[in-house]
This record gives structure tokens, sequence and C-alpha cells, in this order.
């Protein structure tokens, strides 16, 4: 867990905010988790190229900001799922504008090395 004097040093809102979504990883995720739960093996099946090392770093940290929680159920063998918070919700008007902008950018960029080429 973050020390309680780490929050105070962020100097302004959107520094916070960019700080629990930085990452390369953390997008996706918090993507995939958008409709319902899903558990670890299943989010690593998702997101094509992340380690189960870097996955676990990045649901935890994720955990500790309070955007997803870890349900484990007492079954045999174990389950455990992960879905988002209703501040993790919160959280998505925000990636819908990131996402709106990004496809806008993807398209402008397109555009652009096809009239310099």
């Amino acid at each position: 867990m973050r020390h309680p004097e780490y929050y105070k040093e962020l100097g302004c809102p959107v520094e916070a905010t960019l700080e629990v979504l930085s990452g390369k990883w953390k997008g996706l995720i918090l993507y995939q988790l958008r409709a319902d739960s899903k558990r670890f093996n299943e989010l690593k099946r998702l997101i094509p190229g992340i380690t189960q090392r870097m996955l676990t770093k990045q649901l935890k940290e994720l955990e500790i900001d309070q955007i997803i929680s870890r349900e484990i159920f007492p079954e045999v063998p174990i389950r455990v799922e992960y879905s988002l918070t209703k501040f993790g919700k919160d959280l998505f008007p925000s990636l819908e504008a990131l996402q709106a902008w990004g496809e806008k950018y993807i398209e402008r960029m397109s555009l652009t090395r096809n009239q310099t080429e």
C-alpha cells in the first residue's frame, strides 16, 4: 500500500488520474472489465502480449487504488474474479473520451502518413 504522503505529493487532479492509469496495460485491463468480472486467465487470454507477472502487478496496483476488486470464492479449486468497483466505473466517461480522441488521432496520423508517402 502506498504511504499517505504519496497522495499529498500529487500536484493536480490530472496528475493523479494519469498516475492511476499509467502504464501500457491498465487501460486494456479496465476495458476488459467494463462489462463484467473476469478471472485471471480470462484477462491474460484477452490481452495478448501481457505476461503473467505484469498482469499480476497491474491488478494489484488497480486494487490498491480501489479501481478494481478481487473476490475469492471458497471453492475447490479456489476461484478468484476481478471486477470494477463503483469508483472504478466512474472512470468510464473519461476512458470513453480518451478512446474517441485516440480514434481521431490514429485516423489523423494515418492520413498524414499517407500524404507524405
